[in-house]
Parts: structure tokens; C-alpha cells; sequence
């Protein structure tokens, strides 16, 4: 009988370590310097011992795969977690913000967050992003007097962020933190009015 470790890891085993590594960022377990190094070795390895060997000092918990949108409840948080392989995906019209998201975009893939008719009970929320494709695109629009914050999204090889507020944060205004990793593609940042 074949040993777990020896086993070859297919790309959903790396993307779940990734995502298990951008979690523990967002915690506060690891650094972002660590976040870099181990996301490198986690898409680089062979085995799942080798992907066990990434994630072995980090509390264990499944993190759903499927490219849909749900409410996930993570430790400590409820998370809304927006990804798609491919394909379009959207949160718009009127909804509650909550104070963590998850947003992930593969090849050919589409995520567009609108909170410009959305409720928002917090003054912070938290969003982790992952793109790993050329084509992938995630983007959010805000509404004037928000304040998205991209310093904690790792960019590697062609990943960008564009982001260009027209205004600084208004008072009662929302700040919207992203973290997490654009290998390539982009996440674009949008400013309008709020909707009445």
C-alpha cells in the first residue's frame, strides 16, 4: 500500500494549502514574509508530504473547493467566500456585508463585488483575494468615501492591484483591507456613487 506522503499532489491539493497559509496570514500565525515562502513551496511540490511538510505547524480545518458562493463558517468568523475556476460570479444589489470575504478567481474567471447598495455594519472589512491565472479578474466597487487598503496583497509575476481613491476615507466611512495573493491577473478597484 501506497504511503499518503508518497502520493502526488494534484493542483486542488496546492490551492487548499494556499488557502489554508492565506487564513493563517489573516490570523496572525505567520508573517507575510513566511505567507511568500511557503505559498512558493506549496505550488511547487510534488508529494502531499511535501504539502504536509508547508502547513505542519498550522491548526488543520477543510476549506470548501467548489467554485461557488457561500457562507462558510471558518475559525472565529463567518466568511463569505465568492470563487470561481472560471466563469462569472457576482454579490451585488442590496446585501449585508459581513466582515470577512474570500474572493477567488482561476483561469477565464470572473468575481465582481458591488457594496455600492449594500448595509455595512463594520468600519473594517476583511477581504482575501486569490487570483492565479492571466485571465482572472476580481473587482470590487466601493462606493465614494470608502477606503480600500491593498498594502497586504502579495503580487508576484504579472499580479496588479489598481486602486486609485478619488476621495479620502469620509467620516462613517468603511475601510475595506485586502490580503492575500495575485500570481496574475489583476483586482481593480472601483469608485462610484453610492446607490439611493
Amino acid at each position: 500500500m501506497t504511503d499518503h506522503r508518497e502520493v502526488r499532489a494534484g493542483d486542488r491539493d496546492r490551492e487548499r494549502v494556499a488557502e489554508m497559509l492565506r487564513v493563517a496570514v489573516t490570523e496572525g500565525r505567520i508573517t507575510l514574509e513566511e505567507l511568500e515562502e511557503r505559498v512558493d513551496r506549496a505550488y511547487t511540490a510534488r508529494t502531499l508530504g511535501d504539502l504536509d511538510d508547508v502547513i505542519a505547524d498550522l491548526p488543520r480545518f477543510d476549506l470548501p473547493g467548489a467554485p461557488t458562493a457561500q457562507l462558510a463558517t471558518l475559525p472565529g468568523a463567518d466568511v463569505l467566500q465568492l470563487h470561481t475556476r472560471s466563469g462569472r460570479l457576482e454579490q451585488v444589489g442590496r446585501w449585508v456585508v459581513p466582515e470577512r470575504m474570500s474572493a477567488k478567481a482561476g483561469r477565464w474567471g470572473k468575481v465582481r463585488i458591488d457594496f455600492t447598495a449594500a448595509e455595512c455594519p463594520h468600519r473594517e472589512v476583511v477581504i482575501d483575494v486569490e487570483i492565479t491565472s492571466w485571465f482572472g479578474d476580481i473587482v470590487l466597487v466601493v462606493p465614494h468615501g470608502w477606503w480600500v487598503s491593498d498594502e497586504q496583497v502579495l503580487r508576484r509575476w504579472l499580479g496588479s492591484v489598481h486602486n486609485h481613491p478619488p476621495v479620502p476615507l469620509a467620516p462613517g466611512g468603511v475601510t475595506l483591507r485586502l490580503t492575500g495573493y495575485v500570481q496574475t491577473g489583476d483586482v481593480w478597484v472601483r469608485y462610484r456613487r453610492a446607490a439611493t
